[in-house]
């Protein structure tokens, strides 16, 4: 099969916010298609444009401690710069900085792989002067531009094992292999180059706890028994893997202490594929012991990704009780909580009463294999 183009839905987006007196920043884990989103912005404008690339290191040279004057001379007359890998240069904030102030009328585009250690060095030059996006790797929503309904519900399955980066969607005969070598090399890559990390096996073995715990509450103090490390070292870790985009964390929704678990957390991946590659199981799903925290894990990633594509910013959460009762997954949205149960198979479920008697305007539906599609998919309709 040849290269698939799918247009990404946040393409519109940024399109609409060209030329708007402020930088554009897009992060997202490398492999995900920053490179080829912002190239397909660039040849859909009419504007000259410029692309650095920052993994050349005479293109780090000429972006770093440079002038307003200097950088003026590398763009020449180019309206439209895009600066791919940007975290590569120490000083970029700083630069992206100089264009924006000196040069109203350029447009700087940049991409970066890891969110924490990218926005650390925009964070202070460009307060106020930028717009982020986030890419991830393909939503459900997206493979409708090459699928139909019926197609899209026959490759749920293969999807939920194998994840939707670019490379295993376009080449899916040698999904396998590919996603092995994301999972290994450019999972780790930017995390151990770019803060520093010496323990490079005690972040593996995180990961590979983390992964096997999915749909489940974690302990920070059993992470660090199970990896060796002290639990402050666990926090940190789970940060940056959270920041460079293989992970994201749901805190618990409680406004009733006595009853519901205050300070619980579970710990997803952003991509399904990563997380079986992690622990080495690419099986079906008729023959994975882990099936429940698996889908649980694929439908809420998918709903983030419906979430972010759509610019939407619910606050998100899982409940449970003392008495260990349980809501998969939760949207706060203007003033709006929703609930959702999320189950491979099953079409009824009962709403735990103490969540019924707490909340009792919070309508709660079941997400299963018929409506998860809806789910992910459906526009934003002014409510979550």
């Amino acid at each position: 099969m040849g290269i698939i183009m799918i247009r990404r839905t946040i393409q519109d987006t940024i399109e609409q916010s060209l030329f708007k007196g402020k930088a554009i920043i897009i992060y997202g884990a490398r492999q995900v298609g920053k490179t080829t989103l912002i190239r397909a912005i660039q040849q859909g404008t009419s504007v000259s444009s410029i692309y650095l690339n920052c993994d050349e290191p005479d293109i780090r040279r000429a972006l770093t401690d440079k002038t307003s004057t200097e950088l003026k001379m590398l763009i020449g007359n180019n309206r439209l710069v895009l600066i791919d890998e940007a975290q590569r240069v120490g000083t970029i904030g700083l630069a992206i900085k100089l264009l924006t102030d000196t040069a109203p009328d350029i447009q700087v585009i940049a991409t970066g792989s890891s969110a924490f250690e990218l926005s650390s060095r925009m964070e202070e030059p460009l307060t106020g002067r930028k717009r982020e996006f986030r890419l991830y790797p393909f939503s459900l929503t997206e493979l409708g531009q090459i699928y139909s309904p019926l197609e899209i519900g026959r490759i749920v399955e293969r999807c939920l094992i194998f994840g939707f980066y670019p490379e295993i969607i376009n080449a899916p005969e040698t999904a396998a292999t590919a996603l092995r070598e994301i999972a290994g090399s450019y999972l780790y890559k930017d995390i151990l180059a770019l803060q520093q990390i010496r323990n490079s096996e005690a972040l593996e073995r995180l990961v590979q706890s983390v992964a096997l715990q999915i749909g489940n509450e974690v302990s920070y103090n059993e992470l660090a028994q199970q990896v060796g490390v002290d639990k402050k070292t666990i926090e940190s870790y789970l940060r940056i893997l959270e920041q460079s985009f293989i992970i994201f964390r749901l805190g618990s929704f409680s406004r009733n202490p006595r009853n519901e678990m205050k300070k619980s957390r579970k710990i997803y991946f952003v991509d399904t594929g990563v997380r079986n590659a992690v622990i080495n199981n690419l099986n079906p799903p008729d023959l994975r012991s882990d099936l429940g925290g698996l889908w649980e894990n694929f439908v809420i990633s998918e709903r983030m990704k419906r979430n972010h594509n759509q610019r939407l910013f619910p606050n998100c959460y899982f409940w449970r009780s003392h008495q260990k009762q349980e809501i998969d997954y939760l949207e706060e949205l203007n003033g709006e909580l929703r609930g959702y149960e999320i189950k491979w198979h099953g079409k009824r479920f009962k709403i735990p009463a103490g969540f019924s008697a707490a909340y009792p305007d919070c309508l709660v539906s079941l997400i299963n294999r018929e409506n998860m599609t809806e789910f992910v998919t459906e526009q934003n309709s002014g409510k979550s």
